[in-house]
């Protein structure tokens, strides 16, 4: 298995653009821009339909010739307020304009016809809170299956307090044997505060054919294919991650590690 760990590119306003095809797997496409107050960016689905997040600042959104108005809740993801974004089907123009600096997401994966564009509002988007002591976070789920926005799209933003861990206890979704399991491929953009810090995330299977333990720094994109994923972060920094999951069905189930799986049952909340 080829690295995970994917380092953003310094020399462009686009940071990352992952595709399927470069990440060696079916489903998740994940491209980052980092624009300056008064840039435009223009592209077109073609059969992936996508979910643009505004991660931090703000700008003028266009889809199909319509305008949809400013998009964009805050400056810094550590402001921890819940973020706005838009669903793009297949085969559309969108068009943003940024009124100030803006790091937008764009991720995408195959779409079917029958969806519209849609307006993610944030306060649509409530604050969850998942685990407890060094395994407390907390979730502002995007676009996960209780929102039938998306054919295959499953997006999400994770909070994690200095010093906890995080997709813990570890866990997988890399079978498709619905209910008991879905397969979904996962991306997972990092940022550290203070962003001098770093994290850790191992990569790992049950028969160790995948087995990476990877320390990311601010910004970094992890990829998992399949197996366990959890992450951590060390006292002094917390953790912020945007997720993008998708596979043959739009359902998020998964299986925890055999050794984990007695944490799991002390504490029902607990991933």
């Amino acid at each position: 298995m080829s690295n995970l760990l994917i380092k953003p590119n310094n020399d462009s306003k686009i940071k990352f653009d992952i595709t399927p095809e470069t990440a060696h797997w079916d489903y998740v496409g994940f491209k980052l821009y980092h624009l300056k107050k008064g840039d435009n960016i223009k592209e077109k689905t073609n059969l992936e339909e996508s979910i643009l997040v505004f991660v931090e600042g703000y700008g003028d959104i266009e889809v199909s010739g319509k305008k949809l108005g400013k998009l964009g809740t805050r400056n810094s993801v550590f402001e921890k307020k819940p973020p706005s974004g838009v669903y793009i089907p297949l085969q559309t123009e969108w068009t943003i304009s940024a009124s100030t600096n803006l790091v937008l997401a764009v991720c995408s994966a195959p779409g079917k016809e029958g969806f519209l564009p849609s307006i993610i509002n944030s306060d649509e988007i409530k604050l969850i809170e998942r685990g407890k002591g060094s395994n407390k976070r907390h979730i502002f789920n995007i676009a996960m299956e209780d929102n039938p926005i998306a054919n295959s799209l499953l997006v999400t933003e994770v909070f994690t307090p200095q010093g906890n861990w995080s997709s813990y206890p570890p866990h997988r979704h890399d079978e498709n044997d619905f209910p008991n399991i879905t397969y979904l491929e996962e991306t997972y953009y990092h940022r550290i505060n203070p962003n001098n810090g770093f994290g850790f995330q191992r990569v790992f299977s049950e028969d160790r054919t995948v087995d990476q333990a990877i320390c990311f720094n601010d910004g970094d994109v992890v990829l998992v294919p399949k197996g366990h994923h959890p992450c951590g972060v060390p006292y002094g920094y917390e953790l912020y991650y945007l997720n993008v999951m998708a596979g043959p069905i739009r359902k998020w189930r998964f299986k925890n590690h055999p050794d984990f799986e007695w944490l799991y049952q002390r504490d029902k909340n607990s991933i």
